[in-house]
């Protein structure tokens, strides 16, 4: 299986690696441990269905976390504090030095991380996380296993283990468009959750459970944004409730006669429509900006070690953080 050095970063080199199996192929990198590039070959040939850039340099200047592992807490964390048993912390403020968003400023999204192991269908890529880095306590080794299960599933599984008390809620960061180029209202979403976590003008839980009737509601499945419909941000976390560690059915998009199943075992999952995203040039040549990619991101609730009924966040020594979320396309 090709695993090539693709960049640099300081002295460190950046790997690539291909993975094939059925009717996917996948590029990974080990910086971000990022989704590269995604493709299901149907009928009509190969499908790019994420977003992404086709050099190195793009993505050590990028900042929109394109298809990479967020950590080590995902979402926001309110002014980056949080008390845990008995201690508090401050974490970076890397959100208009504000709050607390995806990790920090270096998170697990900017490091390299070291290939474990590696075939022609999987990867396993592991991360070493000091305490203190971006104020966090406990050494958190992480790992991460790309898979191809079947013909058209990828399998993400994530692990996390700590020598110290600490917080961990990792996501996964891919912006899925199944048209190749333009925005994503069109693309047909569904999202089983009665309730969401309604936010602050800072995107901030503002720790209710709201009922998602009206525009928040994917319960039977639409376009994101209907013909004439007035504008809608989303940026919010769809309450699953728990899955006792199994997979279920988190969210499916459809377009352009291509379907998506995302299964994961974690109790929200954050539908982002890409109205941040900044314009540059993605990979084949590509435009992107606002709205041309959107994120479903299988997650624990943001800010939750600040919510009291939130779900717990907190790893121990001896526990093992657990997530797998995976992609399942079909072709109609």
């Amino acid at each position: 299986m090709p695993v090539v050095a693709w960049g640099a970063l300081g002295d460190a080199t950046i790997q690539r690696i291909g993975l094939r199996g059925g009717d996917l192929d996948v590029s990974i990198l080990t910086f971000g441990a990022a989704i590269q590039q995604l493709r299901l070959h149907g009928p009509n040939g190969p499908r790019d269905v994420v977003l992404g850039f086709d050099t190195c340099a793009e993505y050590l200047d990028s900042r929109m976390y394109m298809g990479a592992v967020a950590g080590r807490f995902a979402n926001r964390i309110a002014a980056g504090r949080f008390t845990l048993d008995g201690t508090a912390y401050q974490l970076t403020r890397n959100e208009n030095g504000v709050n607390h968003l995806h990790g920090g400023a270096n998170g697990f999204s900017r490091k390299i991380w070291s290939i474990a192991s590696v075939a022609e269908s999987a990867v396993s890529l592991l991360l070493v996380s000091p305490a203190g880095e971006e104020g966090y306590p406990g050494t958190l080794k992480a790992e991460c296993r790309y898979s191809i299960e079947g013909e058209r599933c990828l399998r993400i599984a994530l692990t996390a283990a700590t020598d110290a008390p600490t917080i961990v809620n990792l996501a996964t960061h891919s912006y899925f468009n199944f048209d190749g180029e333009g925005y994503i209202f069109v693309h047909r979403l569904e999202i089983p959750a009665d309730t969401y976590l309604p936010t602050d003008d800072a995107l901030i839980p503002t720790g209710a459970f709201a009922p998602v009737d009206g525009t928040f509601d994917f319960r039977t499945m639409r376009a994101v944004r209907p013909a004439n419909a007035p504008p809608q941000r989303y940026d919010n976390t769809y309450v699953l409730g728990a899955s006792d560690g199994h997979v279920r059915k988190t969210a499916r998009v459809e377009s352009s006669r291509l379907g998506m199943e995302v299964w994961s075992t974690e109790p929200g999952v954050q539908f982002y429509d890409g109205g941040s995203m900044r314009s540059v040039t993605g990979r084949g040549g590509q435009k992107y900006g606002p709205h041309s990619g959107l994120c479903l991101e299988p997650q624990r609730f943001p800010d939750s070690p600040n919510q009291p009924g939130f779900t717990d966040c907190a790893l121990h020594p001896g526990q093992v953080y657990r997530q797998i979320t995976e992609y399942r396309f079909d072709v109609a």
